[in-house]
């Protein structure tokens, strides 16, 4: 039997915005070496496999050069599918065992989809030799997580308006670096960009881990557990955000660009 493949919008209502990530249903394990064969083919920021286990799913994510420990826009491109393809029940919540441990994903109203991820919260810290030159950036902080560097600047418009020098930032020693800064509209408490060229990825759309590490890091500074957030990438993305301790549920829609087989 074929397998199926899927490519879909994350953290959008409408197609072409949002970030896309591909969703293939595997039916037994597959090679490590095709699955990143793949999602080379894809050359999609992440491609994810989704196979059935006995409690709910396996979940793996790969971006066009390597796998990655975690990836919030493509567990929800995956759950999406799952409901949307009548995979999983409406009222049932997906499960995924992943190299971050267990994930959850709740379908609620208005077609917005939950994630349940780790918390993964930035300590302040010295920023590398050759960050901030190869951001171009002001920064009023520069933290770190486990996974990526966080840099806060004064203005959206800064975020918005920078232009990192890729080869320089791909010699960072980190999976990414997310800039951000408080505000960017009426209902958005902040803003951010995500590079990531170390993993193959120049800039993510929308990236759903980041979300782990901003979430704390506002709410913080906000003294807010639920908090609106945009990815001001040129596709842009919206996210809600709940921190609960050492949990965020990271939230938006998604939308299936089209669906097939592969040969």
């Amino acid at each position: 039997m074929a397998l199926r493949l899927w490519q879909v919008d994350a953290f959008t209502s409408r197609p072409f915005a949002g970030n896309p990530a591909a969703v293939c249903l595997l039916d037994s394990p597959a090679d490590d070496t095709w699955m990143q064969a793949l999602a080379a083919e894809m050359n999609l920021s992440e491609t994810a496999f989704v196979r059935p286990a006995a409690d709910g799913f396996d979940l793996r994510w790969f971006t066009p050069q390597v796998e990655v420990d975690l990836c919030g826009h493509a567990t929800l491109a995956t759950a999406h599918v799952l409901w949307s393809e009548g995979l999983l029940p409406p009222g049932q919540a997906a499960r995924f065992h992943t190299k971050s441990g267990l994930l959850g994903a709740a379908l609620g109203g208005g077609g917005w989809i939950e994630l349940d991820f780790p918390a993964e919260p930035a300590s302040e810290t010295t920023p590398p030799a050759g960050l901030v030159e190869a951001l171009g950036a002001r920064p009023l902080a520069v933290a770190k997580n486990r996974l990526d560097y966080l840099v806060e600047v004064a203005m959206p418009q800064e975020v918005a308006g920078l232009v990192p020098d890729q080869a320089r930032l791909r010699q960072v020693a980190c999976r990414g670096v997310m800039v951000t800064s408080q505000g960017g509209g009426p209902e958005v408490d902040f803003v951010s960009r995500f590079f990531a060229p170390a993993v193959g990825v120049a800039e993510d759309p929308v990236t759903g881990s980041a979300h782990c590490c901003l979430g704390p890091y506002w709410q913080q500074r906000l003294g807010k557990d639920e908090l609106r957030a945009y990815q001001a990438s040129a596709r842009g993305g919206q996210v809600r955000v709940r921190v609960l301790g050492e949990r965020v549920g990271i939230a938006g829609q998604a939308v299936t660009v089209f669906r097939g087989e592969l040969a």
